[in-house]
């Protein structure tokens, strides 16, 4: 919606807002960064909640929206979005019932790593009567779901192949473990490692006569690496569109353009500073959120309405009244905390988003 006439400084506070023209420069440099690697880009849209950031994503080359849950993926096709991925598994009858009625709405896709959920689906596609896309969910090395490399993979594969309702599509990976290594280069060779496997069963699936059509998987913290290997067709970082004190830690290097506007409510100390954005509003537990023009901070705590800022020297120059900005610590942490995110190009409000 139109916010004609208000600016950045009559926003009340705590406020999320995007600097619009980094949030395009951001879409720009990725879009342009993955057509060179020759993938298709599909962005994570679990921590953007937004479907006028994901149509942005579209309109400079994306093909799609990768989605973590039914909600997120029922919300972007009604906003017209029509190639939708959802990156979890879809398990019992409510949820897989609006699966098969949102492949009335667009091309929508789920993984699987269990036979009996792959009959389920079929079963919810007969009686819906649609066709359910299918990726098998393999575990490279993040230990969560999926499906360990071997022969299983294949079999599931065979079975989503045989099955009526069901379009078996190919593979999808999260080599999210890899980033738990500080040094670039040895996440780098993990991160090779890990997604050969899921590349080798892609070849396994094709000798078995099998179409893989899809290989499915990085994120923003690898998105030097994963897609430049052979193999890979489309990537799933999302999370560099915002980018965030995380992200950056992460050798991100698009621009962090998601804060969130805060007023100083206290000074009590020289080297103290609270604001009025506590765990509600700007969590600090994944990562410390940044304040823009702040000097040293020794410590950033939060309790449920305040923000408490330990410098590192005192500094009285911040005043009770004072407004500042915090790069957030964590995009996904922090965006499902708030129900509005403004838009803000040159400080004026130009748009005002629901937050899924």
């Amino acid at each position: 919606m139109s916010e004609a006439g208000r600016t950045k400084a009559d926003l009340d506070t705590p406020a999320l807002w995007v600097d619009l023209d980094t949030l395009e420069r951001n879409i720009a440099e990725l879009s342009q960064h993955f057509a060179a690697a020759q993938v298709q880009w599909r962005p994570h849209m679990k921590g953007i909640r937004v479907p006028a950031i994901a149509h942005k994503a579209i309109a400079a080359g994306a093909i799609g929206v990768t989605c973590a849950t039914i909600r997120e993926a029922e919300a972007m096709a009604e906003s017209g979005v029509e190639d939708i991925l959802i990156a979890n598994e879809m398990v019992g009858e409510r949820k897989i019932s609006r699966l098969a009625r949102l492949c009335r709405l667009a091309d929508a896709k789920v993984i699987v790593d269990n036979e009996d959920n792959v009959r389920e689906l079929s079963a919810a596609a007969r009686r819906h009567g649609v066709r359910i896309g299918i990726l098998i969910d393999v575990n490279c090395g993040m230990n969560r779901t999926g499906l360990l490399p071997g022969p299983a993979v294949v079999d599931l594969a065979q079975a989503v192949d045989q099955s009526e309702g069901l379009r078996f599509l190919g593979l999808m990976t999260w080599e999210g473990h890899t980033l738990a290594l500080a040094d670039p280069e040895a996440r780098a060779r993990a991160t090779k490692g890990s997604i050969s496997q899921v590349v080798n069963m892609a070849d396994a699936c094709r000798a078995a006569g099998l179409e893989v059509s899809i290989v499915s998987g990085g994120g923003s913290g690898t998105y030097k690496t994963t897609p430049f290997i052979k193999g890979m067709t489309e990537i799933q970082a999302g999370g560099a569109i915002f980018c965030d004190v995380i992200y950056q830690s992460w050798g991100v290097e698009t621009t962090p353009c998601l804060f969130v506007k805060t007023i100083v409510s206290s000074r009590p100390t020289p080297d103290r500073i609270v604001v009025d954005a506590g765990f509600k509003a700007l969590p600090v537990w994944h990562a410390r959120p940044r304040g823009i023009n702040l000097g040293a901070v020794k410590s950033h705590v939060s309790s449920a309405e305040h923000g408490i800022i330990t410098l590192e020297n005192a500094d009285e120059r911040v005043q009770v009244g004072d407004m500042l900005d915090f790069i957030v610590g964590y995009t996904d942490s922090t965006i499902i905390l708030h129900r509005k995110l403004h838009g803000i190009r040159q400080g004026a409000v130009e748009v005002e988003w629901d937050v899924l």
